[in-house]
C-alpha cells in the first residue's frame, strides 16, 4: 500500500492542543513512519469558525513524514462536545472530587456534574484520597451521592484503594473517558497511578488557602493499558486529563439545569409536571416536591441562572446606551466640511 503524501489523505485522533498547533496520533500509520504528527490547520477552517478540539476526528493532508508534520483539513462531525475544558466525542465523564484535602465542596461538585451532564454521555463520580477519611464517614458520602444517581468510586492513589476496579472500569469499551475537576482533586495522580510510564507532573494543596494547584496546563489524551493486561473483555481506550479550574458554568436556562439533575429527571419520568415551564421549586401544583437529595443545591443554581437571565437585558440595554452616546460624540467632535 502506499503511503499517504501531499495528494493523499491520512485520518486521525487529535490527542493535544499546544499553542497554534495540535498533535494528531494517526488511526493507521505507514509501517516505519511516526504515529503522532505536529498539525497546522487550514486557513478555511477557521473562516468557517470552526474550532478544533482534543478527541475530533481530523482528516490530515500535505504529510511531512521526515519531519512528522501535517494539516488538518477537515474535521469529522462531533457526536457531543464537553465546553470546559473543550474535549469532543466523550463517551464518559468522571467527575473527581477529594473527600479532603480540600475538603469537599458540594456545591462546587454539582457545578461540575451539571456541565458533566451537558454533552450528554454517562457521568460517574470519583471520589478520591478515600485513605484520608475513617470508614465510616466514607461509607456515609458514597450512600449520599449514589442518591444523586451517580455510580460512584472511592479510591486512593496513595493507598491503592479502588484503582485496580476503576482501571477495569475504564478499559471496558472503547471511547474518550474524560477525567474533569476541581485543582487539586488528583486527576492526574490518578493518570500517573492508571499509567505510570507518564509521570505527570502533581503538587501538593495550598496549605494556607486548600485550594488546589494548577499542574496541568492543556487537555491531552493517554492511551490506558492494553486489553490484555486488564483480563478478558476490556477494550482499548483513552483517557483525557485536564486543567483544574474551580467555577464551572452553569446552563442558561433553568429547563436545561432541571435536565441536568438526575434525581429530578427520575421524578420527572414517574410522576411528570403539569407545567411544561414549571420551575420546580415549590411552585403551586408541581409534584416533584422539595425532599428530594439536591433540592437545595438545585434552588441555589437556579436562582444564579434566574439572576443571570434578568441582568441580560438590562446589560444589552447599557451597551445600546453607551454606544448610543459615542456615537453622537463622534458626530458633534467632527469638523464640518467644506461645500
Amino acid at each position: 500500500m502506499a503511503e499517504p503524501g501531499p495528494d493523499q489523505a491520512a485520518w486521525g485522533r487529535v490527542v493535544a492542543l499546544q499553542a497554534n498547533f495540535c498533535r494528531v496520533e494517526l488511526e493507521q500509520p505507514p509501517a516505519g513512519q511516526p504515529s503522532r504528527l505536529l498539525c497546522t490547520r487550514r486557513s478555511r477552517l477557521d473562516h468557517a469558525g470552526l474550532q478544533v478540539c482534543v478527541g475530533d476526528r481530523v482528516r490530515l493532508e500535505t504529510i511531512d513524514w521526515l519531519a512528522a508534520r501535517a494539516a488538518v483539513v477537515a474535521v469529522e462531525p462531533r457526536h457531543n462536545l464537553l465546553e470546559r475544558p473543550a474535549v469532543a466525542n466523550v463517551s464518559r465523564v468522571m467527575v473527581i472530587a477529594a473527600l479532603a484535602e480540600p475538603a469537599l465542596d458540594l456545591l462546587q461538585l454539582t457545578r461540575f456534574l451539571i456541565s458533566a451532564e451537558g454533552t450528554g454521555a454517562a457521568v460517574e463520580l470519583v471520589l478520591g484520597k478515600a485513605d484520608l477519611v475513617e470508614e465510616p464517614l466514607l461509607r456515609d458520602w458514597c450512600r449520599r451521592l449514589e442518591a444523586w444517581g451517580y455510580p460512584v468510586w472511592p479510591l486512593s492513589t496513595r493507598s491503592g484503594m479502588g484503582l485496580e476496579a476503576l482501571g477495569r472500569r475504564l478499559a471496558r469499551g472503547p471511547g474518550i473517558s474524560v477525567l474533569c475537576g476541581p485543582s487539586g482533586a488528583g486527576k492526574s495522580s490518578l493518570l500517573n497511578a492508571l499509567v505510570p510510564q507518564l509521570a505527570l507532573r502533581v503538587a501538593a494543596v495550598s496549605g494556607r488557602l486548600q485550594r488546589g494547584r494548577h499542574t496541568t496546563r492543556h487537555v491531552e489524551l493517554f492511551r490506558l493499558p492494553s486489553p490484555a493486561e486488564l483480563g478478558a473483555g476490556a477494550a482499548e481506550a483513552l483517557l483525557a486529563d485536564t486543567p483544574g479550574f474551580n467555577r464551572p458554568d452553569l446552563p442558561q436556562d433553568g429547563t436545561s439545569l432541571a435536565a441536568a439533575f438526575p434525581e429530578l429527571r427520575s421524578r420527572l419520568a414517574l410522576a411528570g409536571c403539569r407545567f411544561r415551564n414549571c420551575r420546580h421549586l415549590e411552585d403551586p401544583g408541581c409534584a416533584m416536591g422539595t425532599d428530594w437529595p439536591r433540592f437545595a443545591l438545585y434552588r441555589q443554581c437556579l436562582a444564579e441562572v434566574e439572576q443571570r437571565a434578568a441582568a441580560a437585558p438590562r446589560a444589552a440595554s447599557s451597551q445600546r446606551r453607551r454606544s448610543g452616546r459615542s456615537g453622537q460624540g463622534d458626530q458633534l467632535s467632527r469638523p464640518a466640511q467644506a461645500d
